[in-house]
């Protein structure tokens, strides 16, 4: 039957009918993950497929980086990550023939991500060949709440005679993939991954330990199973080296069913014996089973009631936006929950684009979403970074600098970018890392994280500025030779954005240290270096253009030739493919946000008047070719009263995925788009801004929405924010009261409902893109 697209709803994702083409990027929209675990959407059945997908944060595989020329300081070594062991998959034959969706007949088949509930469901009416129908319905969950578990619940139904049926529950390693690298180093690195070490198998339960050829982790999944029929069953169940199989064969009435429940255990580690390993997952199975499968559910349900009691954000006007920012606010959760002491890589877990690298992303876009709405998993995505800190040190050292030098893609804390202006000269990546360091403090005030972690991540973040830049002849603090968060101009001098977030990061680090005498001394801080940071931090030189009134991106960007937009064909986008670097370089043409995030996270160094005109001269030359930028374009487009225009962004930035507008959701989800959509509604529409560690609101309503309310936590205190066409509404849900802002107006926010007007902004002259480049504008069905 025809696959009709998602469907509307405000809690859930529902993908109704078959459509085997979509396969691909409807298995990264339904994965399921705790951060820890990850499986893609692929039918039970497991074929047909488009990508299969099982991974654990942090389990990669190592290789080469390819380089036609070698020079210093170039990174050797890749990373990429591992489809592990694949536990999804329960076969079913009837009468003998196997339920694939590509031959007999699908008379009914949807699928709903449920974002209260936590799980997948599936339910498919099937007929055979030969016309054998049954109803089958599953249900799938990774668990927040008992962290290396996974469960699937399978039953099925005879609708019309009395059945044999014969379910094969698997355990699969090294599963056939077809990689579409370009890299034939990471093609063979993923080619059968996996060394078998130990396979078990006895009544219900397996266990398989593997590991990797070359980075040498280890890995075990193991499985349990209830089976629940209505008269005898036979079961036989072996293990081999790359697959455990239990098999169960039952003769069903029609009125009968067969049901199962897969209970699923993943653990890996880099120092754990087998032996070990194994423990680990059987303790995790019999903590499942003893559970079961109802109480897994609802641990699964109470945890996203929280969840949402904290996060969620309601748009009154537009359905179908409505259920793009809960679909990514679920997907963040998703990413971020369990992490623990690992990344949050730019896909999540919900596919290998990338090769499952963490970027500068997860600091600038995902954790300012967390610190705000699971603030645990923040401090546990900056702690991953801290414990990478021996790698970025010696990475400075290798470089010729002090302090530590973070990467700008990863999984391990090592920088594996073969891109080397990016790889090499993005340093503002340990600036972007500092930035969500401040912020969670001024969130939180946890003086323990900033004791372990923080004031370490802060110092020697800071003295990689004062040994990266110099004082010029004028006195002026430059900071030469980087590339910023713009990849179409790189090895610049002095980008914006770059040197005010190092001046935030310097005066961050001087704050920690006067605040904290001990940490200083455990640090060998000593005065004249703070007096050198406070210098550098004063001198931090900002380029601007007095001619123009706008600030240059870097210096001598204005300078460069405009790029010829209008002889710029649709198909020649991404500029990145189509056209040499080095005529990038020369050119004004911007592929995302840069100064413009700078206006956003650093609003409190530009007058509302400079950010008016710094954000159309850009928004005339960034052609979007990055998923980063809708989102933050959307912050400042609401800052600066381009109310309709920032609404096209953040639909933009929610849509990215659904809608599949960088065509290559197949590969895994975008979160920092998703987390774009978050800062569109939140940063954006709600006018939240955070310097200095004090909240402050400027809320407006675009003209497409009604209402928009949401909910954020800050130093423990529960609160909600209400913003109509003419007002906003804030109060305290749960905790003590708070002292924030509002268009500029202290307020002091409590239980009782504080409602205050929106002043009026004149937004002057909309501004224009580049032709053919504007926001990605819906069109919208009935309701939507």
């Amino acid at each position: 039957m025809p696959g009709h697209g998602y469907e509307c709803a405000p809690w859930e994702l529902r993908w109704r009918g078959m459509d085997i083409g979509a396969l691909q990027r409807t298995e990264s929209a339904f994965a399921l993950s705790n951060g820890h675990i990850g499986l893609r959407g692929t039918l039970e059945e497991a074929e047909p497929r488009g990508l299969p997908g099982t991974y654990l944060n942090g389990f990669y595989e190592q290789h080469e980086l390819p380089y036609a020329e070698g020079g210093y300081g170039y990174p050797e070594e890749g990373q990429t990550v591992v489809n592990v062991t694949d536990g999804k998959i329960i076969r079913l034959l009837v009468e003998d023939e196997p339920l694939d969706m590509r031959y007999g007949t699908a008379t009914a088949h949807d699928r709903v991500l449920d974002f209260r509930a936590g799980t997948l469901t599936r339910a498919t009416e099937w007929s055979s060949p030969t016309g054998r129908r049954v109803r089958v319905r599953t249900e799938r969950l990774v668990s927040f709440t008992q962290r290396a578990v996974a469960a699937i619940r399978y039953e099925v139904e005879p609708l019309d005679d009395d059945l044999q049926l014969v379910a094969q529950s698997d355990l699969l390693a090294n599963e056939p993939i077809e990689s579409d690298t370009r890299d034939p180093r990471v093609a063979a690195a993923l080619e059968s991954p996996l060394v078998s070490l130990f396979s078990h198998a006895e009544q219900y339960n397996a266990v398989l330990v593997h590991r990797t050829r070359v980075s040498g982790l280890r890995m075990a999944a193991a499985m349990d199973h209830e089976i629940e029929v209505d008269d005898g069953v036979r079961t036989r169940i072996h293990a081999e080296d790359d697959l455990a199989r239990l098999t169960v064969a039952v003769d069903v009435p029609k009125g009968g069913r067969l049901r199962i429940t897969k209970y699923l255990a993943y653990g890996w580690s880099a120092q754990r014996s087998v032996p070990a390993l194994r423990a680990q997952v059987d303790a995790a199975l019999a903590g499942a089973r003893q559970t079961g499968w109802a109480g897994l559910l609802a641990e699964q349900r109470a945890f996203l009631d929280d969840f949402w009691a904290t996060s969620d954000i309601e748009l009154d006007g537009d359905p179908e936006l409505q259920q793009a920012v809960r679909f990514a606010l679920f997907h963040l959760l998703q990413a971020g929950a369990r992490g623990e002491s690992r990344a949050i890589a730019g896909k999540g877990l919900t596919g290998p684009g990338y090769d499952g690298h963490a970027f500068w992303d997860t600091e600038s876009f995902v954790l300012p979403v967390l610190t705000y709405t699971m603030p645990d998993a923040a401090r546990d995505a900056l702690r991953w970074r801290h414990s990478t800190m021996d790698k970025a040190k010696d990475r400075a050292g290798q470089l010729g600098l002090r302090g530590a030098a973070f990467p700008w893609r990863s999984i391990t804390g090592a920088e594996c970018s073969a891109y080397w202006p990016a790889g090499t000269a993005a340093f503002h990546v340990s600036a972007d890392i500092a930035d969500a360091v401040l912020r969670y403090l001024g969130a939180t005030g946890d003086e323990e994280f900033e004791r372990e972690c923080g004031a370490e991540l802060l110092v020697e973040t800071a003295r990689l500025w004062a040994s990266l830049g110099h004082h010029d002849r004028r006195g002026a603090f430059r900071i030469d030779g980087v590339t910023g968060p713009d990849e179409y101009s790189a090895v610049a001098d002095n980008n914006v954005y770059t040197n005010l977030m190092a001046r935030r990061n310097l005066l961050g680090a001087v704050s920690t240290c006067e605040r904290h005498p001990d940490l200083a001394e455990r640090f060998g801080v000593d005065a004249p270096e703070l007096d050198s940071w406070r210098a550098a931090a004063a001198a931090m030189y900002l380029p601007y253009d007095a001619e123009l009134g706008v600030h240059p991106q870097s210096e001598g960007f204005l300078d460069h030739d405009e790029w010829d937009y209008a002889g710029t064909a649709a198909e020649h986008y991404p500029l990145l493919l189509h056209y040499p670097y080095f005529d990038l370089y020369r050119k004004q043409v911007v592929k995302q946000a840069d100064l413009v995030l700078a206006l956003h996270l650093c609003g409190d160094s530009f007058s509302l008047a400079e950010k008016a005109r710094d954000f159309a001269y850009y928004e005339a030359r960034t052609v979007r070719d990055s998923s980063l930028s809708a989102g933050t374009q959307a912050v400042v487009a609401a800052e600066v009263g381009h109310l309709a225009l920032a609404y096209d962004y953040l639909a933009e930035a929610a849509l990215t995925d659904l809608n599949d507008v960088h065509n290559n959701v197949r590969n895994g989800i975008h979160m920092a788009s998703l987390a774009g959509a978050w800062q569109g509604a939140v940063a954006g529409f709600g006018g939240l801004r955070d310097h200095g560690g004090e909240l402050t609101f400027a809320p407006r309503l675009p003209p497409a929405l009604n209402r928009l309310t949401f909910r954020l936590c800050f130093r423990g205190t529960r609160f909600q924010v209400e913003i109509d066409r003419d007002e906003a509404t804030y109060h305290v849900l749960m905790g003590e009261p708070l002292a924030l802002r509002h268009h500029g107006e202290a307020i002091t926010v409590t239980a009782e409902p504080v409602r205050l007007p929106i002043p009026p902004i004149d937004p002057g002259e909309a501004p224009v893109q580049p032709l053919g480049r504007e926001p990605v504008r819906r069109v919208r069905g009935p309701g939507g």
